[in-house]
């Protein structure tokens, strides 16, 4: 029951061949796997080759009406941001509370919309080769630029976030609000999507629920 288990004869005399083979091969050696190596021109072709390219006219055909209908769809998305219409939107820009805060922002100057050209005029000083003026920029324009953008962020970001709570408290949108309006006051106000609504310095429209 408990004897060991013969091995035959032919593993057995097999065994001490193969070892006796494998040791007398070079370091390095790869034994064969039943399938020749490609060539290196091959395998370099091989990835090359896009991994979804089409096989036949006809799939080429429809990759290319696919790639057509998604530019034009996006065409479209972007052409009715700016009009305002509603049903191009992003997920993030719908409901009233992104209306309400995009409103808010877009009612009032702020340094934050100019922070892309003050970020170029900054790039460009730091080239000149005037020490003075490179120290100067490093140490306290930029830092006071920074400064600024973070406090009109956190003050306008609060300010539309207790303001939505009481005009929508029942809205679960209420709680990106902030987040929302900060990050819309650091675009440029002609680049912004969807397009501003309400003029600087004009009253911000009574929301609608």
């Amino acid at each position: 029951m408990f004897r060991r288990r013969s091995v035959p004869a032919s593993e057995d005399t097999a065994a001490p061949g193969s070892a006796t083979a494998e040791a007398t091969q070079p370091k390095g050696y790869t034994p064969k796997k039943g399938a020749p190596t490609p060539k290196r021109r091959e395998a370099e072709k091989a990835l090359r080759r896009p991994l979804n390219a089409p096989q036949t006219r006809r799939e080429a055909y429809r990759q290319y009406r696919e790639r057509q209908q998604r530019e034009a769809q996006r065409t479209a998305q972007r052409g009715g941001a700016a009009k305002g219409e509603e049903r191009h939107f992003r997920p993030q820009d719908l409901g009233p509370v992104r209306a309400y805060a995009r409103d808010v922002v877009d009612s009032r100057r702020s340094v934050s919309e100019f922070f892309l050209y003050f970020s170029l005029a900054i790039i460009a000083l730091l080239f000149l080769p005037f020490p003075q003026i490179n120290l100067a920029v490093t140490y306290v324009v930029w830092p006071a630029m920074m400064v600024t953008i973070l406090a009109e962020g956190i003050f306008v970001g609060n300010r539309v976030k207790r303001r939505a709570r009481e005009l929508f408290p029942d809205d679960p949108t209420v709680r990106g609000a902030g987040m929302y309006a900060a990050m819309r006051q650091l675009q440029v106000r002609r680049l912004r999507l969807p397009k501003p609504r309400v003029k600087p310095g004009q009253a911000v429209p009574e929301p609608t629920r």
